[in-house]
């Protein structure tokens, strides 16, 4: 079945274009015939080139017929990149695209839904393989997930009066409760994740507002979200709600799961065995847990500060605006992983103790 799924979508991946309104073109051949060097300011060179390309086009009433586009980049392809025979370009058709005897357009973008199905295959076979029964649940909460979160969104879009705040506090109720059930089942080991990472994280919200009221919010640079018709404030607390989520609900599993699984090995152990054990778990997850979400939350500017200082901004003010804000996500996530810690374990005792009672 699943073989059959993966050579479908293969094939309709590549004979998709007539469910796109735009036009797309296949690069038949190129040619680089101009070539220009341009000194910045810096005196940093940058080649410039002209390549002309003639493409196929591959859907609407002009299917089949030829088009001359023109491509300008640079060497350092920083707003813009060299095309090769195959790739598929979405274009737009010149004024004078029906009276002349040749097409000509200009190019848009780049159609890439190919790479990222081989990207998403290869992340649900390694799933598969590794996980099985629990990787295949985990599929089915990420696509539950990514569509709850847009369609959240969108509610959010189309109504003015609802808070983003509200709205992404109810979709990471509904993210941890379908997760961990679906994936850990109806036990007393998910129940004490669920509350462990709806208190870890509700802990680092509360923790994040007081720490901006007291500050005026001094440090944060919003500047970023400067095109934004909403307040950046709300934006920015709903972006850290749901991005510590993810590091919340890692380390409130872990903790019920490791506890858990000591009980049931030996199911007369000590709770003061479990407490200490359940600490040394936690020491030791809590400085890994930090670094991946300092990791993932710096890694996505990288670009804006090489931009930055290549074009002779100040090291300080390059760090300040570009990192101001995901310095703040990384340090309120830390602190939310810390508190989840004695949390989750204090959670998993009250439910071991309760199913200890009851046998």
């Amino acid at each position: 079945m699943l073989a059959l799924c993966f050579a479908i979508s293969v094939y309709f991946i590549n004979h998709n274009h007539s469910f796109y309104e735009r036009p797309i073109a296949k690069v038949i051949e190129t040619n680089l015939k101009d070539t220009t060097e341009n000194i910045d300011m810096h005196n940093n060179k940058d080649h410039l080139f002209t390549q002309h390309i003639i493409a196929e086009l591959q859907n609407g009433e002009k299917k089949g017929q030829l088009i001359h586009l023109t491509n300008e980049y640079s060497s350092s392809g920083a707003y813009d990149q060299e095309y090769h025979p195959g790739n598929e370009l979405f274009i737009s058709f010149e004024k004078n695209a029906n009276t002349s005897a040749d097409l000509t357009g200009s190019i848009e973008d780049v159609k890439r839904d190919k790479h990222v199905l081989i990207i998403a295959w290869i992340f649900i076979f390694t799933l598969l393989i590794i996980g099985k029964k629990q990787g295949f649940f985990s599929i089915i909460s990420l696509v539950f997930n990514a569509a709850l979160l847009s369609f959240a969104l969108d509610i959010y879009m189309n109504t003015s009066n609802i808070s983003l705040l509200w709205i992404c506090g109810i979709s990471v109720i509904l993210f941890t409760v379908f997760s961990l059930l679906l994936v850990n089942g109806f036990n007393e080991k998910s129940y004490a994740a669920i509350v462990a990472t709806l208190l870890g994280t509700s802990a680092t919200l509360l923790i994040t507002y007081i720490v901006m009221l007291l500050t005026s919010e001094n440090g944060l640079r919003f500047e970023e979200m400067q095109f934004l018709t909403r307040p950046p404030q709300l934006v920015f607390m709903a972006g850290l709600l749901i991005g510590s989520l993810g590091a919340v609900m890692d380390v409130a599993i872990t903790m019920s799961s490791s506890i858990f699984g000591l009980y049931e090995k030996n199911n007369k152990i000590p709770v003061d065995s479990l407490k200490t054990s359940g600490m040394d778990i936690g020491k030791d997850i809590m400085g890994t847990m930090t670094n991946i979400l300092f990791f993932a939350y710096i890694s996505g500017s990288i670009p804006a500060l090489i931009l930055y200082l290549k074009n002779g901004s100040p090291l300080s003010f390059t760090l300040t605006m570009n990192l101001s804000l995901e310095l703040a996500r990384a340090l309120a996530g830390g602190i939310g992983i810390v508190l989840t810690i004695p949390i989750g374990l204090y959670i998993t005792l009250f439910f071991v103790n309760r199913k200890r009672a009851r046998s």
